[in-house]
């Protein structure tokens, strides 16, 4: 299986979900050799159960992944923390869609969950925990004690860092903080736009289920690739992207 764990099925948190962007997602996630991608929306989006709602209709869910014609979309969603910083959740649909009910009221930056609740409460679903971006400077995570920091599944190389601050820099960053904490790596692109997403990849046995996923990066038996043309489909997806949301503001 070879996955992208860090995507985004919308432009961006103010827009509706809308299928055909996401169907042109996957088009261009299997043009790029993915089999599978986490969706990692922003628990905080507008009309985050929209797209579930959306997916129920025209996709069939088994295990803990959609099948959108023969490949997987791994259910998640991405949670800001009070202290700062961002957490990648991975689980079945009907944990997700859980621990989103009991986030309703800690959405916005008054009212965000500590880092330590928002743990527990993954722990309590069997959530595979990803600390998204770690050394972002915007939302760091390294400012969190060892032992919270431990207690993370992995830790995320992320495909906006690399183009920002260079694919060499962040991967022996990255992979530093994350030995010191004794946590594996995997890539996310974290991508907003179909032209960003396959610019890394994660190569796993094949899995069925969250849990497949949580032993294959336990036990590190998982491979990742950064593309070489990384920066480029990000530059141009950014400049699309821009271009898109000055769109949607002027049809508002």
């Amino acid at each position: 299986m070879i996955i992208d764990f860090h995507t985004h099925g919308k432009l961006a948190k103010r827009v509706d979900f809308d299928l055909e962007f996401f169907k042109e997602v996957i088009v261009n996630a299997k043009e790029s050799g993915l089999t599978a991608l986490a969706l990692t929306e922003h628990f905080n989006t507008k009309n985050f159960y929209e797209i579930y709602e959306t997916l129920d209709e025209h996709f069939e869910y088994k295990h803990d992944y959609y099948d959108v014609n023969g490949f997987k979309v791994f259910t998640g969603m991405e949670v800001d923390a009070k202290e700062i910083g961002h957490l990648l959740f991975l689980a079945n649909k009907e944990s997700i869609l859980e621990i989103r009910n009991q986030l309703s009221d800690h959405t916005t930056e008054e009212t965000f969950l500590p880092i330590t609740e928002l743990l527990n409460l993954a722990d309590k679903y069997g959530v595979l925990k990803i600390g998204a971006h770690p050394l972002r400077e915007s939302t760091p995570l390294h400012q969190h004690p060892a032992e919270v920091l431990r207690r993370f599944d992995a830790f995320d190389l992320n495909g906006k860092d690399m183009h920002v601050h260079g694919v060499e820099v962040m991967m022996f960053a990255v992979h530093e903080f994350a030995d010191m904490c004794d946590v594996p790596v995997v890539c996310g692109s974290d991508s907003h736009h179909p032209i960003h997403i396959g610019v890394v990849k994660n190569k796993l046995p094949e899995c069925e289920t969250v849990e497949d996923i949580k032993r294959a990066i336990r036990t590190r038996s998982f491979t990742s690739e950064i593309s070489p043309v990384l920066h480029t489909r990000i530059q141009a997806a950014t400049i699309v992207k821009k271009k898109m949301k000055e769109e949607l503001v002027y049809d508002m």
